[in-house]
């Protein structure tokens, strides 16, 4: 696991996660205060991130084949397709707790607030390891953590007041 881990945070698909993850986070405070039903979030969650993803994927494929001026071989396919999933498993990451409160496992208010302060907390967890393997100090490593999740608590706070 830890093996995993550790490739994990040495891929291209940690900036995807990151850039999936704030926009899911953005799509559940957005929706929050609209009170759809836990399915209905579920599945905006899921199509935002097919919308996202396939436009992540054309605009790969296309940069990718003006930047090298010839057809794609399957390897850069196959970075693309990573990439792309990473980006869907950012946005999508808080849907599970709206599939547990469609099934009336957990309150859908529970449900937005858990899949708020995951997708900070998620985002911070990356901001902290990116210090620490960049060479920061343990201190260090937290500051930055908590300035990206300050970015994050800003834009909950941010719709917290304008709602």
């Amino acid at each position: 696991m830890l093996r995993a881990i550790e490739e994990h945070l040495g891929s291209a698909q940690v900036s995807r996660v990151i850039y999936g993850a704030i926009i899911g986070m953005a799509l559940v405070v957005v929706l929050e205060h609209q009170h759809p039903t836990a399915g209905v979030v579920a599945a905006t969650l899921v199509a935002t991130g097919l919308a996202v993803a396939l436009a992540e994927a054309y605009s790969e494929v296309i940069g990718t084949q003006t930047r090298l001026r010839r057809k794609l071989a399957r390897h850069h396919v196959r970075e693309i397709v990573e990439d792309v999933g990473a980006v869907f498993f950012g946005v999508v990451f808080p849907d599970v707790l709206f599939v547990l409160a469609a099934l009336d496992w957990i309150d859908i208010d529970t449900a937005f607030t858990l899949a708020k302060w995951t997708g900070l907390g998620l985002i911070a967890i990356y901001g902290f390891a990116a210090g620490r393997l960049s060479g920061s100090s343990f201190r260090s490593a937290l500051l930055q953590a908590l300035a990206v999740a300050a970015i994050g608590g800003a834009l909950i706070a941010f719709k917290a007041l304008v709602h």
